[in-house]
């Protein structure tokens, strides 16, 4: 094992710059998935569990999800809430048990309810409830993903380290190229997220600039014409 004394926001930094794996690229046709951006992952003001990376995160997830629906391409949102028994918590919610806790996340509350600046179009975007780490873990998104002949999952929300990492981990398993736009995704300590998006960036997914990913859609946009 090589060790070191660099911070993992070094290290990641680092891997950006000295590229060691050819990129997956983007593909012909793409799905946005945003992760849990829920007020109990985002309102710092609010809930402990919260947290925040770049303050822009939000309107950057806005702008890229108006340039999807420029294209007429999905956007799925997903967020997660549990039974009041917390049976569907499974074994996930067994390791504390505190108004905090992940199963106490209960349907109608106040933490289950997305963040207020994130902006859902009710008539076309798809929302699903999720109850574990991967957004595609017994969610119709698989199902969704085949009708709309997509190869390119973007995933945004949090956290870096937990649900969307697994996303992103599903999605290369699934056979997607998968993108995580840097400025779209966040965690609650600096170290979980670059030691994260380093692993997913040499492993897993294409870590980008959101301006890259912005880019490509505009290119898309353009060539719809």
């Amino acid at each position: 094992m090589i060790t070191t004394d660099k911070t993992a926001k070094e290290l990641f930094h680092e891997v950006i710059a000295n590229p060691q794996r050819v990129p997956f690229g983007f593909g012909e046709k793409a799905v946005l998935i945003n992760v849990d951006p829920q007020k109990a992952y985002t309102r710092t003001d609010l809930f402990k569990t919260a947290y925040e990376t770049d303050p822009k995160q939000l309107n950057y997830v806005n702008d890229l999800a108006k340039s999807f629906r420029q294209l007429d391409w999905p956007v799925v949102w997903t967020h997660v809430a549990f039974l009041d028994s917390a049976e569907d918590a499974g074994i996930w919610g067994t390791r504390s048990d505190t108004p905090d806790s992940l199963q106490n996340i209960k349907y109608g509350s106040e933490r289950a309810e997305f963040d207020e600046r994130v902006e859902i179009d009710r008539n076309r975007d798809v929302v699903y409830t999720k109850r574990m780490p991967s957004a595609f873990f017994e969610t119709p998104l698989q199902s969704l993903l085949v009708w709309h002949r997509v190869d390119t999952v973007i995933i945004t929300g949090g956290s870096t380290s937990g649900c969307v990492r697994a996303t992103a981990v599903e999605s290369l398993s699934r056979g997607y190229r998968t993108i995580v736009p840097l400025e779209c995704v966040a965690d609650k300590h600096e170290s979980y997220h670059y030691a994260n998006l380093t692993d997913m960036h040499l492993k897993y997914a294409d870590v980008l600039p959101v301006t890259d990913v912005q880019s490509w859609l505009e290119t898309r946009i353009a060539a719809a014409k």
